[in-house]
């Protein structure tokens, strides 16, 4: 159904947007079966329909008028405390509102769980009951859809053919035998290709790797992956039945649309999606904005696979000698130097990590660093080492550095105009002459896979070469080196600081009316950390509301904070200790439970414990994160229970949010640590050396909140509907015993509060 110039009803006056918005609201309500209407709920509607009933959307000006003013703008922030149904709040506020002013609604999300829980239960549900039909539909960035250009030429399952989408050569095999594995492989992914194709023609696949009954390993999709860099658009062969575009057209016949985070953040304006400024906003799971926004301005580039580089002057002059274009450059010889300088940036980067003191104690125990020669013209290192970053404290390059780092920059740079300027002459060939679309197409998508990487480099190239400007926060720079399959990997990196800047500079400034909501906004007690990293600190339009949950925390369930021996600090102590206290707890699970775990390293250590006799009764009853996809786990789980077992879930960060394990599935939750960032985190240390320079506390500005944050989310886990009971279990004493747990606590739910000292219990007062 296409959107509408102007309504004919659009409500005058922010009183009627108001009374419209909280009406549709209460329409829904007494109309959803089986829906029953909370307080909280309708405060979090009234609060959103109050908020955005202030923005006046203008009609649109005749052609030659001038534009109306911007007019005024909201943003409505809601902490929904878990059993508030957040989403039926905001989507039936939201979505009639903007029906009534001729506007879209985009709500953007952090998981595909909710991105999933929105498409196919809540919107559903809405549509059947409001009086105005919209229609809506979820949007994918490219890399998710095939490229019927580059399946078909894929198709054929010569190795060689891999030459047209640059991919490495560094692991070919030299052996002839390594060689026949590598044409055995590419021939069973040409086999891959040519089944996709053959259901693309018979409809039974529309080209969304996500619909795939068995979705393709990274290595197998992204050669066929549809990309901005390789695509003519319009002027592709493949253009009316390319599956990307198709589902471009669904979006522009959509009043809803379901987003991510990140897709969101990066196309802002490359008109992939709706401009914020002409639409309704709404951040659900708001509370990774700020993570979000500082990794979509991340810059990074590879210093050890450099064999692209050869085959990158031959790609372009095939090119360009098959549009008669003259290049500007020499392009031979700009590759060559730009492949010198990655490699000469990856001695010294080498030389450095392995002066660091990090690397010098691990290799003592580990093993070391060692000369290797690279058919790829690499750094000439292997080592035996954990994955380790070494950061350019201040954000200052080594003087020494500059000259090379420069090089890689101009170089790249230089290829990247050539690049732009035999793209842009492609695209004026296929224009005049459509007969020779296809074959522009193709040489369009030959030399536009080296693309990214150039942009890449010269981007990270160009943020390393930034002084630090005096009274500013300087940019976070870091490498970053390991092994994979065998081989090192090494990688520069460097980002903004400040992701509440990021935001409301690319995002904030452009937009009119938005809703921001999650059920951990608040933390030690207020909406400060959130505003700050978000970028909404100080703005005037934006106004705060914490939504209580209707859960009885307090008779519902327990908190216990367990005192040990060993302060955490300890790390050797603390853990020894905190395992044993764990598995003799474990023992008294008789239906579902959650183990949280800091990290990898301790849960691998209470696994090896399972391990043994004293504890390997247990190991039947657990569930591991990474032993199987994190689906497959959870049904595991879930039949375990229902046939009336116990089962326990490992897990890490990722099952400390969004998992949705209602009654049984969740009577208990282990905490074993306070969830702190790692202390390796290079952005984290550059954030916090800026703000001690300030003469301010990162601990406490920086570290708490965020620690609370994620401790919010854990204890979460624990209840997840009105008849719920559950005991959540942490182990880490400084949630009592330090100011800074006592300010965490603040955050939590208002839970029964117990301190374990043995086998005594104690009640605690909040």
């Amino acid at each position: 159904m296409p959107l509408t110039d102007e309504p004919t009803d659009r409500p005058s006056g922010p009183l009627a947007r108001e009374a419209l918005a909280l009406g549709a609201f209460d329409h829904v309500v007494s109309r959803l079966d089986g829906f029953r209407a909370r307080a909280g709920q309708r405060e979090m509607a009234a609060h959103i329909a109050e908020t955005l009933s202030l923005v006046d959307w203008p009609a649109k000006p005749e052609k030659g008028d001038d534009p109306p003013p911007a007019g005024p703008r909201a943003i409505a922030v809601v902490q929904a405390g878990t059993g508030v149904g957040k989403s039926a709040a905001y989507a039936s506020t939201v979505i009639p509102l903007a029906l009534a002013q001729g506007k879209r609604v985009m709500i953007s999300t952090a998981t595909v769980a909710l991105q999933e829980q929105l498409i196919a239960k809540d919107l559903p549900a809405l549509a059947a009951v409001l009086p105005q039909p919209f229609v809506f539909t979820l949007a994918k960035g490219r890399g998710r859809y095939v490229c019927r250009l580059k399946l078909d030429q894929m198709a054929g399952g010569d190795a060689a053919t891999s030459d047209l989408f640059g991919d490495e050569p560094d692991d070919k095999p030299s052996s002839a035998d390594k060689g026949d594995a590598l044409e055995r492989v590419w021939a069973e992914r040409g086999r891959i290709y040519e089944r996709w194709g053959q259901m693309l023609d018979s409809g039974d696949w529309d080209g969304d790797r996500d619909r795939l009954a068995e979705p393709p390993e990274g290595d197998v999709w992204t050669p066929v992956a549809a990309e901005r860099h390789t695509c003519t658009a319009r002027h592709c062969p493949s253009y009316n039945g390319c599956s990307y575009y198709r589902s471009r057209a669904r979006l522009a016949q959509s009043q809803v649309i379901v987003v991510n985070h990140d897709l969101l953040l990066s196309t802002l304006g490359l008109h992939a999606l709706p401009d914020p400024s002409d639409c309704y906003l709404v951040f659900d799971e708001a509370h990774h904005l700020g993570a979000v926004a500082q990794g979509q301005f991340t810059e990074s580039m590879d210093l050890m696979r450099g064999g692209w580089l050869d085959k990158l002057p031959r790609a372009v002059t095939d090119v360009a000698g098959a549009i008669a274009h003259p290049l500007g450059v020499d392009v031979t010889t700009l590759a060559r130097e730009l492949k010198a300088a990655q490699a000469e940036l990856a001695r010294r980067a080498m030389a450095r990590l392995a002066e660091s003191p990090e690397w010098l104690a691990l290799s003592g125990k580990q093993g070391g660093m060692r000369p290797r020669n690279g058919r790829d013209g690499g750094a000439g290192f292997e080592f035996s080492l954990p994955n380790a970053t070494e950061r350019l404290e201040g954000g200052l390059l080594p003087a020494d550095w500059e000259e090379t780092v420069g090089q890689i920059a101009t170089r790249a740079g230089a290829l990247l105009k050539e690049f732009e300027l035999i793209a842009a002459q492609l695209k004026v060939l296929a224009r005049d002459d459509p007969g020779d679309a296809p074959r522009c197409a193709q040489l369009y998508s030959r030399i536009g896979t080296f693309a990214p990487r150039l942009q890449h480099m010269a981007a990270t190239a160009e943020l390393w070469l930034q002084a630090p400007v005096e009274g500013q926060a300087p940019l976070a720079k870091w490498l970053e080196a390991g092994i994979q399959n065998g081989l090192v990997t090494l990688s520069a990196h460097a980002c903004p600081l400040n992701p509440g800047g990021l935001l409301r500079a690319h995002l904030w400034s452009k937009v009119r009316a938005a809703v921001a909501t999650s059920a951990s906004l608040v933390t030690c007690g207020g909406f400060d950390h959130f505003l700050h990293e978000s970028g909404l600190a100080w703005d005037e339009d934006v106004k705060t509301r914490e939504v209580q949950s209707p859960f009885d925390h307090a008779s519902q369930g327990r908190l216990v904070v367990v005192q040990t021996q060993h302060d955490p600090k300890d790390v050797e102590g603390y853990s020894r200790e905190m395992l044993d206290l764990l598995m003799d707890d474990l023992r008294h699970v008789k239906r579902g439970a959650l183990v949280l775990f800091t990290s990898k390293a301790l849960m691998k250590r209470a696994q090896d414990l399972l391990e043994r006799g004293l504890h390997s009764e247990l190991r039947e009853k657990v569930l591991v994160q990474g032993e199987s996809s994190r689906t497959q786990l959870l049904k595991r789980h879930a039949e375990r229970v229902a046939d009336g077992g116990a089962s326990i879930l490992f897990g890490l960060q990722s099952f400390g949010e969004g998992l949705d394990l209602p009654g049984e599935l969740c009577e208990w939750v282990f905490i074993t640590k306070l969830p702190f960032a790692s202390p390796s985190d290079p952005v984290g240390q550059a954030r916090a050396d800026w703000l001690k320079a300030q003469g301010r506390d990162p601990f406490s500005e920086l570290v708490v909140p965020a620690t609370g944050a994620r401790l919010l989310q854990w204890t979460g886990r624990a209840l997840r509907t009105e008849t719920d009971e559950a005991v959540v279990v942490c182990y880490d004493a400084r949630l009592l015993r330090q100011s800074y747990g006592r300010r965490m606590l603040k955050g939590l739910p208002p839970y029964r509060l117990q301190r374990r000292d043995g086998d005594r219990l104690t009640e605690v007062a909040r």
